[in-house]
């Protein structure tokens, strides 16, 4: 008798443990929320700090270029007599 009714209540306990309450869905909705939210602006972040890597590869490559055209139309020196 007694396995019965620790079986029973279990049972029981289980099956309330298992519900969600409308509270605890609300909590659980308003945290994905703001998951969300975050992961979007670091996503924006993300690609704002891409966008300026990206700008300053080209400025530092245009540079580059324009260095390796002054050597190139320098003219070239005459050795010492």
């Amino acid at each position: 008798m007694k396995k019965v009714l620790f079986l029973a209540l279990a049972a029981v306990s289980f099956s309330f443990a298992s519900c969600d309450s409308k509270t605890e869905d609300n909590m659980e909705n308003a945290a994905d929320n703001v998951e969300e939210a975050g992961e979007m602006k670091a996503d924006a972040m993300e690609e704002k700090a891409d966008m300026v890597r990206d700008s300053a590869d080209a400025k530092a490559d245009a540079m580059e270029n324009s260095a390796d055209n002054m050597d190139a139309t320098a003219p070239a020196a005459t050795p010492a007599q």
